[in-house]
């Protein structure tokens, strides 16, 4: 029986994965893989994200089935032996016999032919394992940190500095969120464009947060002629959310601007705006063009701690790199790879963007600094570091502009308290309908 092309597939990236700096959601979108049919798509990207969800557990229970220590396995037959604990554990469609037996030929294709015994020996283990486990009441039956970490698939290291920022059942909510399958929501400025969409079988129901947000219940979003145009793009909805606190302006800097999602809202609500996108990579760069196609968007490959312009802007958006720890539900691999330390250096060039954006700022003009961060230390310290060196500005309280949102119809979100923290937005996944994101309002004095 050959290896089923989803299962090759699965086990490929995820290889790549361990191996380079690579993005789970950038390679299953990769041209590589669209030959793929729709069913063999679907099924690859819930092996790779399922397996990035659950890692360590998965790690944890091949472990106690195992005669060789994990840290001593090869990465290949590791892999394999993840895709088939997954399976196992957790996908009542798939036959037991079809998981183990394709895992053990994966193997054998990565030519750890030595292996194979010992594979088999692993997964037959596995036969009496039970796939109903509620994980989601076991991440909500947890009592201390090391339970939840254990039960939700985080490293402990993570959720205790969750659980002291943001309190432990707030943590359990984070990590219970990181752990489900994302809702797919788009940003849609015409709402002709959503009635075309249910045309085409696409099924949606309102934002959750925006007015101007959907959100897929089902259909295949990526047939649609709206969605191939670029007249419909997905888009979180806490990231919408970011793009409307820069509000109206007439020369716009949008720094840090790849994919393009935040800066395709910026052309839309400032259609006669001046707006410059520039991203430091000229293959985003490039692919941003793709993206955003307004007339009046001038899109430049550069370093925003260098700009080459000597223009002003009345408003700015410095959407920065980060850890991305408010994104973990869509990007699981990243609390595989991020470090404690790794923090230090963020926050490094997180405040360089930050200062270098803000001498761009004209006067009586506004910048938006925004993470999809849940650390402190990517947010409100950065922006006090750079408030303590440069005074000719002063921090806006974002509840002004969530309360002018809301009064315009913009925001749907009942609570505006709960989206505020201090004088900053602030998204919690599990809390809020979205990923975790951070924002401050600057204006120049």
């Amino acid at each position: 029986m050959p290896i089923s092309p989803a299962r090759i597939a699965a086990f490929d990236i995820l290889l790549r994965l361990e191996r380079e700096d690579s993005y789970a959601s950038e390679l299953l979108h990769s041209s590589h893989y669209a030959i793929l049919s729709s069913a063999d798509h679907g099924l690859t990207t819930e092996l790779v994200m399922g397996v990035l969800r659950w890692r360590s557990l998965l790690d944890k229970q091949i472990a106690e089935r195992s005669s060789q220590k994990i840290a001593r396995l090869d990465l290949e037959v590791l892999i394999a032996l993840r895709l088939a604990a997954y399976q196992l554990l957790f996908l009542n469609r798939v036959p037991e016999r079809a998981a183990v037996h394709e895992s053990v030929e994966l193997v054998k294709r990565a030519r750890k032919r030595s292996a194979v015994p010992f594979a088999n020996a692993v997964l037959r283990k596995f036969a009496a394992v039970t796939r109903d486990r509620d994980h989601a009441a076991t991440i909500a039956n947890a009592k201390m940190s090391s339970e939840l970490a254990d039960y939700s698939a985080h490293p402990n290291w993570l959720v205790e500095r969750w659980i002291q920022e943001f309190g432990f059942e707030a943590a359990k909510e984070v990590c219970a969120y990181d752990q489900r399958v994302p809702v797919t929501t788009i940003s849609v400025s015409d709402p002709a464009i959503a009635d075309e969409l249910r045309r085409h079988k696409i099924q949606l129901s309102p934002g959750r947060l925006l007015a101007s947000a959907y959100r897929v219940v089902s259909g295949d979003l990526a047939s649609t002629r709206p969605f191939r145009d670029g007249q419909v793009v997905v888009q979180d909805e806490g990231s919408q959310l970011v793009s409307l606190l820069v509000g109206q302006g007439k020369n716009i800097l949008d720094c840090c601007a790849a994919p393009g999602g935040k800066t395709r809202t910026l052309a839309e609500r400032n259609p006669n705006a001046s707006i410059v996108a520039m991203d430091l990579h000229p293959h985003r760069a490039r692919l941003l063009r793709k993206l955003v196609v307004a007339p009046n968007v001038q899109v430049i490959a550069a370093d925003v701690r260098h700009l080459p312009l000597n223009t002003l802007f009345d408003r700015v958006l410095a959407d920065v790199p980060c850890s991305g720890t408010g994104t973990l539900a869509r990007n699981p691999e990243i609390k595989w790879r991020l470090r404690l330390e790794d923090l230090a250096d963020l926050q490094a060039r997180q405040l360089a963007i930050l200062q270098s954006a803000m001498q761009r700022v004209s006067s009586g003009g506004r910048l938006v600094y925004s993470t999809c961060s849940l650390e402190k230390e990517e947010n409100s310290v950065v922006v006090e570091k750079a408030m303590s060196v440069d005074r000719s500005f002063r921090v806006l309280d974002c509840r002004a502009e969530l309360e002018r949102l809301r009064a315009q119809g913009e925001l749907r979100w009942e609570h505006v308290d709960s989206l505020i923290s201090g004088l900053y937005l602030r998204t919690i996944p599990g809390l809020h309908p979205c990923d975790g994101f951070f924002a401050a309002i600057l204006e120049k004095i």
